[in-house]
Parts: structure tokens; sequence; C-alpha cells
């Protein structure tokens, strides 16, 4: 039930930050809370890549594994996820990047989903906008790490 929406302006081209969003096995390495990151398999389908991915999160004393469904919309610059299995009732995030005249990306984050467990759910209510900003700013701490000129 909680959503969470995000506009930001990146320093960065619509394609460096889809690639880096894209690259959901390296997730582990920058993500708050995501312990591990598999990728169960990815098929070409042209206009779009599906790839079904585990990610195990970790919160205090909660260790989850879920899996999703990953569709890479390369041309658009767009990512949908949607949730197959795990600690969710449901879940469906997405992002997309566009080129801003000037240099730089707009890029857009929407995300929706409830856990079936109550308590985490509770828990994660009472930081739920704070730890969705600190995920978006892991993203943004990534592409800084990754993109910015090394002085």
């Amino acid at each position: 039930m909680p959503t969470h929406s995000e506009n930001r302006h990146m320093p960065y081209s619509a394609d460096q930050m889809y690639a880096l969003v894209a690259d959901v096995a390296s997730y582990p390495q920058f993500l708050p809370w995501c312990a591990a990151a598999r990728i169960r398999s990815s098929t070409d389908h042209g206009a779009s890549e599906e790839m079904l991915a585990d990610l195990v999160i970790s919160f205090k004393v909660f260790r989850e594994k879920f899996g999703s469904r990953v569709v890479l919309f390369a041309h658009e610059k767009k990512i949908d996820t949607e949730y197959l299995d795990g600690p969710f009732k449901y879940m469906k995030s997405n992002w997309a990047f566009e080129d801003v005249a000037g240099g730089g990306c707009t890029a857009k984050f929407f995300v929706d989903f409830e856990f079936k467990n109550a308590i985490l759910q509770g828990i994660i209510g009472l930081v739920f906008n704070e730890a969705m900003q600190r995920i978006v700013r892991a993203f943004e701490g990534r592409a800084d790490e990754l993109y910015s000129p090394k002085g």
C-alpha cells in the first residue's frame, strides 16, 4: 500500500542511468538492505529484455529473498519490475530516463508494494519515505562513483 514516486534531474545521460539501474547483479555493492542478487534468466524479446532476478533484502532481524520479473526497454530507457515470489503481497516499480536539453537527464522512479507480514509492513511503514529516498540516493551515489570525472 505504500507508494513512492520521485522525479530527479541527474547530471548523467539517460543511457548511463539506464545502464546503472539495469545492472541488477551489482545492487548488493551499493543498495542499502540488499544483501545479495542473482539473475535466474535473461531473455531477449527484440524490443525488450526480460530478466528473472532474486534479491535478498536484509533489514534489522528480517532477511527475505524475493523474485521479480524485470523488463528492460533499452530504446525507451524504461525499466518495469513486477513481483514473482517472496515476502510481498505485491510489488511493482518502474524507472524511466529522459535526456534533458543542456545536459543530464530526468529520472522518474515509482514503487508500490505491500508485505505479507504485517509486522514487517508496520516497521517499513514507519520509515518508508526515508527508506525510498535513501535508495534513490544510493543510485545517485553509484552514478557519481561510475560516471563522475576523477579529479
